[in-house]
């Protein structure tokens, strides 16, 4: 009997996921919300999950449809229907605390950052830079991240999902090459409110490859898939939603930031 957990890409991970008995380990005291680490077992096979349940999040005036947990299961829906960006597996299910949003544990590369604060002259070969500033002492310093495929199009599903926290912490380099995107409770918002760490690519093309996806996502929104999201979203943020999409696939190109909001998320990390 196979006693290691399913690789995030694995179509067995959803299974493991939505039906594994979950046990709590412990928090993550960083998260603005409560956020648990856990291990999950399902069928003799063990693993670690996080976990966020509905009752231990914290009010947000400009989100009060739905939850936050729902919101996260929703982009993950996004993720996976358009192929843009890698998100692991993440269900809505009942645990330890009432429903919540149960993901997938990735396993990290520490030596693997892909963003960083550093001196001009410091910035990686073929590195990113998305701001210019001092750090506290005065000196030059540059906000810049990895030109990295998938980060590219999780750049791409911020953009589409109005991320409105894309911090450098919520991109994971995991062990087997790819980037994760995690941490997507504030998403998909009416009103403009994109704040992303993920600007390096302003006024490229987007190639027929992520046009030919957000044409798919255009499609299924019509579809099952809007259905679905109405789970988690209202109707007007799933209209807004393919608004987004529209307008994105018109304009063709990665889009600068707009000038009615605060467009990098601060802490950055």
């Amino acid at each position: 009997m196979a006693s290691t957990p399913p690789e995030p890409t694995d179509p067995a991970a959803r299974d493991f996921v939505t039906h594994g008995r979950i046990d709590v380990e412990g928090r993550l005291v960083d998260a603005s919300n409560v956020t648990l680490f856990c291990a999950i077992e399902l069928d003799g096979v063990t693993g670690r999950v996080v976990y966020k349940p509905v009752s231990g999040e914290r009010p947000l005036w400009d989100f009060p449809d739905g939850t936050l947990a729902g919101r996260e299961v929703a982009t993950a829906m996004i993720a996976d229907a358009s192929g843009l960006g890698a998100i692991p597996p993440t269900v809505l299910r009942d645990g330890p605390f009432g429903p919540g949003m149960v993901q997938l544990w990735v396993e990290t590369s520490e030596d693997d950052d892909v963003v960083d604060v550093c001196a001009p002259e410091e910035v990686p070969e073929g590195w990113r830079t998305v701001l210019h500033a001092h750090d506290r002492l005065g000196d030059p310093a540059v906000l810049v991240h990895a030109d990295h495929p998938g980060m590219r199009e999780l750049a791409v599903l911020d953009v589409i999902v109005n991320n409105t926290d894309r911090k450098g912490g919520h991109l994971l380099a995991g062990t087997d090459g790819r980037v994760y995107g995690v941490d997507h409770g504030i998403c998909l918002h009416t009103d403009p409110k994109l704040r992303t760490v993920l600007w390096g690519w302003i006024g490229e093309r987007l190639g027929d490859q992520t046009a030919e996806k957000l044409r798919k996502l255009r499609s299924d929104l019509d579809g099952k898939l809007g259905a679905d999201l109405g789970e988690h979203i209202t109707t007007f943020e799933v209209r807004a939603l393919s608004q987004r999409t529209d307008f994105l696939l018109a304009e063709g190109v990665f889009p600068e930031p707009g000038d009615d909001w605060r467009a990098i998320p601060w802490p950055l990390f």
